[in-house]
């Protein structure tokens, strides 16, 4: 889950986070720490996000991983794959406390085959029953959200003591199609001595959808990537660096999985 609108935060394919990051503007501030490195193989990050007196509304994109949230007025969740990206808005004040997963991270971790998540967000007692109410009940209590971050990771902390490790192979693609969007789903079957069908199920098991899917999100989050790095860079420019074949390519690619012409999305707002 990627969340974009008036202000912008987007790890492309398999990522470290970005240690200390805060974003404020107007409508909302957000916040990400590094996973610890016991939980490191399975989660990119934590993360918060606080509506300003205003509420917000901020778009969320795909981007192949999964997260853990809490939220105050709907409780714990698991939010699986989107293949396209929503809106989602938030109260006055309101807050999410979130744990996001590396693609492929979350299937060994929560238990749950990744196409079972896809386009869902559920409950966690629905998932994990009591085990998730005694957690959702201590993210009830007392405490900010640096608390409520700590007490989602030592959950997680304890099912990663028994959980097996992330499927290599889909963290490799993973990496190298941020990497490279240019690189096929041919080449790093060749490369790794399978199939192109026998990799494309495996990603599917571990991510929700297939290689060339996962390609073209990576893509636009490299594309969001580019923008909030080089403001200034037009279009075309952008385009080429992130791997699309032209501006059109981008535009067409931004429209279907974003629902927005790339001079929205890039302009931040919903």
């Amino acid at each position: 889950m990627r969340i974009l609108g008036p202000l912008v935060h987007v790890i492309a394919g398999n990522p470290p986070a970005r240690r200390g990051r805060r974003v404020t503007t107007g409508a909302a501030t957000y916040r990400e720490g590094p996973a610890p490195p016991g939980l490191a193989p399975w989660v990119a990050c934590s993360w918060e996000l606080r509506a300003g007196p205003d509420g917000h509304v901020h778009r969320v994109l795909p981007d192949g991983c999964m997260d853990l949230l809490w939220d105050e007025a709907s409780g714990l969740h698991a939010v699986g794959p989107n293949l396209t990206a929503f809106l989602s808005r938030l109260a006055p004040g309101a807050a999410v406390t979130g744990v996001r997963m590396r693609p492929g991270g979350a299937p060994p971790l929560f238990g749950v085959g990744a196409e079972a998540l896809r386009e869902a967000t559920v409950p966690a007692p629905e998932l994990w029953g009591d085990d998730a109410r005694r957690l959702a009940a201590r993210m009830e209590g007392d405490g900010g959200p640096a608390e409520r971050v700590q007490r989602m990771l030592g959950w997680l902390g304890a099912r990663a003591r028994r959980a097996p490790r992330p499927d290599p192979l889909v963290a490799e693609v993973a990496r190298r199609m941020a990497a490279d969007p240019r690189t096929s789903v041919e080449r790093i079957a060749g490369d790794e001595g399978i199939g192109a069908r026998h990799l494309r199920r495996r990603v599917v098991a571990q991510v929700g959808y297939g290689p060339r899917r996962l390609a073209r999100v990576l893509r636009l989050q490299r594309t969001v990537l580019l923008a909030e790095a080089e403001p200034d860079a037009g279009l075309s420019e952008l385009a080429f660096r992130a791997g699309f074949a032209d501006q059109a390519h981008l535009s067409h690619e931004c429209r279907d999985l974003a629902g927005v012409p790339p001079s929205r999305l890039l302009a931040r707002t919903p």
